[in-house]
């Protein structure tokens, strides 16, 4: 049985709409999740941290012994993890820090005219809660990208939940609680799924420790439908990243493409998830073939094969035959794959004229999973072809921009009849007025 559903769009010409809907995409029902997570939204909103044990005993089949981390525990944690792991993490914390001091801005300035002058100010979001998924797999990367940015950024205050674990007597996976000692991440929750989201935004009286926790401003991560949906009902009660849904890759490939490698990649997606998609697009239809008879031998040999099998062959994956790499480029960026990985002759130049993807891995040795953990790029990106509107994590997240405007005596009179003649071609008078009043002996 195959892997990979094949699309011909060798002899096509379809309209923009018409191609983005021969593309595969994942049967999500955000809408559906909506429904089903509003009351416990609500919920939690108004009972606040009883609620959330309820939910973790319905959904994580563990009471936390505290829904607020203790301090001795991220010691412990970090005290305890793998030497290895934990240089890895410091050379994945380094490597994005590295890359997020170059979005840090100054203020703009500008004089608009003498003595007039408009200042753009950068400044970080005060409090944020960052979400760590705690599922299938735990995520010790994804403190990593979520953390550093925001601390980067100058956020004051940091909030971070993670799914409570029953082998780990309730409290998130250890990994998790080490990467955020490691960051110096001190207030950690153990909550996950939507109710963690709730918590994160309306906050509650007491978390059964005799301490309240302050609803935060902001709320990042990944998560999994119903995350996405908590995180839908909440938004403008608290800002959001994104709607973020399964993961995806999508390779442009030609025929100079080692089939070992992009099946490889292929398969380093879709074992996060059974809904995970796998998209290639290929000139090369014995490329096709060769993927094939790849994925066959190293799904086979794949500790997760059963989930990976399951995402290479749903609706949401499949191989995708272009007449050229000019088709292939459209058909990349009508997708907007949150990975889009480059393995074609020239692929700088092709990876040049990519308007549409989260991120994109240029030539055979950028695979997605360097990208993951220690590229020095951020992994929290735009998903389920939003990435024709929307950007990845990175510092300007976290930043918000405040016009300071400044006028003198004059630079307001040599502004006076321009502001005043838009004033009353509006019909409001007043506004022209409050300009004229300075101007009255």
């Amino acid at each position: 049985m195959t892997y990979l559903r094949v699309t011909d769009l060798r002899d096509q010409r379809l309209t923009a709409a018409q191609l983005a809907a021969a593309l595969p995409r994942p049967e999500l029902d955000v809408e559906a999740a909506t429904a089903a997570v509003a009351p416990i939204i609500r919920d939690v909103a108004s009972r606040g941290a009883a609620a959330v044990l309820e939910a973790s005993e319905r959904f994580d089949r563990v009471r936390p012994p505290h829904l607020r981390v203790p301090r001795e525990a991220l010691e412990s944690a970090l005290a305890q993890l793998d030497p290895e792991i934990r240089s890895a993490l410091e050379t994945a914390i380094a490597r994005v820090r590295a890359v997020d001091a170059a979005q840090v801005r100054a203020d703009d300035v500008v004089e608009v005219l003498p003595g007039g002058k408009v200042v753009q100010r950068w400044v970080p979001v005060r409090r944020v809660g960052l979400y760590v998924p705690g599922g299938r797999a735990a995520l010790p990367s994804s403190v990593v990208m979520n953390a550093v940015p925001a601390l980067t950024a100058g956020v004051e205050e940091i909030v971070l939940a993670s799914p409570p674990q029953a082998e780990f007597g309730g409290l998130p996976h250890p990994t998790i609680l080490a990467a955020c000692a490691l960051l110096g991440i001190t207030e950690v929750l153990a909550a996950g799924g939507a109710q963690a989201i709730a918590l994160l935004a309306h906050g509650a009286e007491d978390l059964g420790d005799g301490r309240g926790l302050a609803p935060v401003d902001l709320v990042t991560g990944p998560g999994n439908v119903f995350v996405a949906a908590a995180k839908r009902l909440v938004r403008g009660r608290v800002g959001i990243d994104a709607e973020a849904g399964p993961t995806e890759i999508a390779i442009l490939a030609d025929a100079g493409a080692d089939p070992r490698l992009v099946a490889a990649d292929l398969i380093s997606q879709a074992e996060h998830d059974p809904l995970a998609a796998a998209v290639l697009v290929t000139d090369d239809e014995a490329l096709v073939g060769a993927v094939e008879s790849e994925l066959e031998r190293q799904v086979a040999a794949a500790p997760h094969a059963e989930r990976i099998a399951e995402a290479l062959r749903g609706v949401q994956s499949g191989a995708i035959l272009v007449r050229d790499l000019d088709q292939g480029l459209e058909v990349v960026n009508a997708y907007g794959a949150e990975h889009l990985e480059i393995q074609t002759a020239d692929a700088p130049a092709i990876a040049a004229r990519v308007t549409n993807a989260g991120a994109v891995f240029v030539g055979a040795y950028s695979p997605v999973s360097l990208g993951d953990y220690a590229a020095g790029s951020n992994h929290v990106l735009p998903t389920g072809g939003t990435a024709r509107f929307a950007g990845g994590l990175g510092v300007q997240s976290f930043l918000r921009g405040i016009h300071v405007v400044e006028y003198d005596h004059e630079a307001l009179a040599a502004s006076r009849e321009a502001a005043t003649t838009l004033a009353r071609a509006e019909g409001l008078p007043g506004h022209g007025a409050a300009i004229d009043i300075r101007f009255e002996d």
